[in-house]
């Protein structure tokens, strides 16, 4: 059995290697790409393990026009992408004798498209989920064939979900990889009419808007961290990228403000960090990084009340 797995990220290196475990003998043929400069590396991991474990390896995005002849020349039985952010063209994904399948995080057909557990920790989902359905000429709308819940807590961070999403994957992988193989997995079709959609983050969404409500910037906190680039605002014309704040509280001891400036620094200390007015409250941050500089703690960038955190250029949107 011939199996190509089309992956990236660290998800996809420990893909590659459940499923190695799963088909010791199959003929394993991984392609992946270069990271972008902001992430996690993972390439040299995914191309090493490849041929450690006795596969072949392809550096490519292009996996139908680049590898035409490979593919022409080696019959495939099975095509998984997981983490894959590139066209596959409908010749070589048909080409697969027992089918073609992709890895997605989400509960489809709710929130596909790009970033799917960012937009959902952003948006203050309780869940999110991942779904094995087969690869179509549209993205995200193939026929599923199987799903798994994936709780989100309400202070946990994108790396934290990230890993249970991961978890999930291999679990999926495990659980239907024997049906897969037989060509006798069950496709459920999506229902289309309930399907959601997410937009591709740019780093400038990344921006924190202090006139929005406390838990949404927390949202957005949280959802943007390592190993993502973090939320970031500005201060005195430098750039602050925000790693961490405290969990908001209605309970929170801060001043009630009737003469409110979102963004205004109105208390700093050393043990809890930098509060923050919002739009509806405070936040308080409690780990900062400025541009060329290392992560501290926020009261280390921030030294006294009376600064206010927005945008590069004052009254700018």
């Amino acid at each position: 059995m011939r199996i190509a797995l089309f992956c990236a990220t660290r998800r996809g290196y420990l893909f590659l290697r459940k499923l190695r475990s799963l088909a010791p003998d199959a003929d394993l043929v991984v392609c992946s790409f270069a990271e972008e400069p902001h992430e996690p590396p993972f390439l040299d991991d995914i191309r090493s393990t490849t041929r450690a474990l006795g596969g072949r390896f392809f550096e490519t995005r292009r996996v139908g026009d680049d590898l035409r002849d490979f593919w022409a020349a080696n019959p495939v039985d099975l095509i998984f992408a997981v983490s894959w952010r590139y066209l596959i063209p409908p010749d070589l994904y048909r080409r697969a004798r027992k089918g073609s399948f992709v890895f997605h995080d989400s509960l489809l057909p709710r929130y596909r498209g790009f970033a799917p557990t960012v937009w959902a920790i952003i948006n203050g989902e309780d869940h999110t989920g991942a779904t094995l359905f087969a690869m179509s000429e549209r993205a995200d709308e193939g026929d599923i064939i199987d799903q798994q819940r994936v709780p989100i807590l309400p202070d946990e961070t994108i790396a934290d979900v990230m890993q249970r999403v991961t978890d999930a994957y291999l679990e999926l992988l495990e659980r239907n990889f024997s049906s897969l193989a037989r060509g006798a997995a069950t496709p459920t079709p999506q229902d289309h009419s309930i399907a959601t959609y997410c937009c591709k983050r740019f780093p400038r969404d990344n921006q924190i808007d202090w006139r929005r409500p406390t838990r949404d910037i927390f949202n957005l906190i949280r959802a943007t961290t390592r190993p993502y680039p973090g939320a970031f605002t500005w201060m005195d014309g430098r750039q602050l990228t925000v790693w961490s704040a405290a969990s908001p509280s209605p309970s929170d001891p801060h001043l009630q403000y009737v003469g409110r400036v979102p963004g205004r620094v109105v208390e700093v200390s050393t043990a809890r960090g930098c509060t923050v007015l919002t739009a509806d409250g405070a936040l308080t941050l409690t780990v900062l990084q400025s541009a060329g500089a290392q992560p501290q703690p926020a009261a280390e960038v921030i030294d006294k009340p009376g600064h206010t955190l927005g945008w590069p250029v004052e009254g700018g949107a």
